[in-house]
């Protein structure tokens, strides 16, 4: 027998109530298609305080220090991040231990700053363009490699590389691209070993220094993150695979058959509300939008209210008073 939750509160549940308040039982006056485009709108875009508070856990690689949105690999637990998360909380665990965890660039590269080293890899003769060889000082990390010169009326000539990323994990493989800015792609640069390969698109000038820029380092375990632009940044660049947890608020999921339940089965009723209302400002009724108001915020009070218990023996939190609900809710900002 089927549990009340998986019954009462489905999407066929919420189909139906959303029918008997918009007055549209029958399928012409409003599809199922129809409701379930505004079950989701109201779900994904109106429902932003009440998010579910959800541990996410991915794995570092060796040599890679940013963890981005994964547009590509559905198992990834970093896909479509950006969309399906609201923030990101304190604290970040990797490998078992609380790091340091910073959302502000300034002061987490003001503790982590990052040195470029320069080398002189061989001076031009006015002819050869062509230049091949291994770096002093490896591994560097991705995006931060530059060969630069000078042709022989003195303009600078300058290449650098371009990460190149697994089509199936979305990270950043060992070996990238040195692009021109004009020309494109001129050669390779090998980011573990230092082997790099690379045609100028002008010769340098006699006697002119070829300077490589890196950004070298010493692989550990991470003791701090950076979270910036649904991105991770960690220092030290992880040497090994390391376990991250981290405490997410996760937006509510998209309701998409019939079976679907909302993530807390009290939600229904306030999205069956929502979901009338958005029905009726678009139909322009605005008599029947102001006759479902106060049951829309009778509704929007008990899921608030249960967010309160919920949340106060979750965490210690900021206070947060939602506006015409009449109700506080705790919330966690830091």
């Amino acid at each position: 027998m089927a549990t009340p939750d998986s019954t009462l509160s489905a999407l066929s549940s919420i189909r139906t109530k959303i029918r008997r308040l918009t007055r549209s039982p029958s399928s012409s006056q409003l599809t199922n298609d129809q409701i379930d485009d505004y079950v989701n709108t109201f779900v994904l875009y109106d429902f932003p305080e009440f998010t579910v508070d959800k541990q996410l856990v991915f794995f570092t690689m060796p040599n890679i220090d940013t963890y981005a949105t994964n547009t590509v690999n559905e198992d990834d637990p970093l896909y479509n991040f950006k969309n399906k998360y609201l923030s990101v909380q304190n604290p970040i665990y990797v490998g078992g231990q609380q790091i340091i965890f910073s959302q502000s660039r300034a002061q987490f590269f003001q503790q982590y700053p990052k040195y470029t080293y320069e080398s002189s890899i061989g001076t031009g003769d006015d002819v050869t363009v062509a230049f091949a060889g291994t770096l002093s000082s490896i591994p560097v990390l991705a995006n931060s490699v530059s060969f630069s010169s000078a042709d022989t009326d003195g303009n600078g000539i300058v290449i650098k590389d371009v990460a190149r990323t697994d089509p199936i994990t979305g990270l950043v493989t060992s070996v990238g691209d040195l692009v021109d800015a004009i020309t494109g792609s001129v050669g390779t640069i090998n980011y573990i070993s230092g082997v790099y390969t690379f045609t100028f698109p002008v010769a340098p000038g006699a006697d002119e220094d070829i300077i490589a820029q890196t950004y070298s380092y010493i692989a550990s375990k991470p003791r701090a993150v950076l979270f910036e632009d649904n991105t991770f940044i960690f220092r030290p660049v992880p040497d090994k695979s390391y376990r991250v947890e981290v405490d997410v608020y996760q937006r509510p999921t998209e309701l998409l058959s019939g079976t679907d339940v909302p993530e807390i089965a009290q939600w229904w009723q306030y999205i069956a509300y929502g979901a009338a209302k958005k029905v009726f400002e678009d139909r322009m009724d605005v008599e029947s939008v102001n006759a479902i108001m106060p049951e829309f915020m009778k509704q929007r009070s008990l899921v608030l209210q249960r967010l309160v218990v919920q949340q106060s023996t979750e965490r210690t939190a900021t206070i947060y008073t939602e506006k015409g609900a009449g109700v506080t809710v705790n919330q966690d900002f830091s």
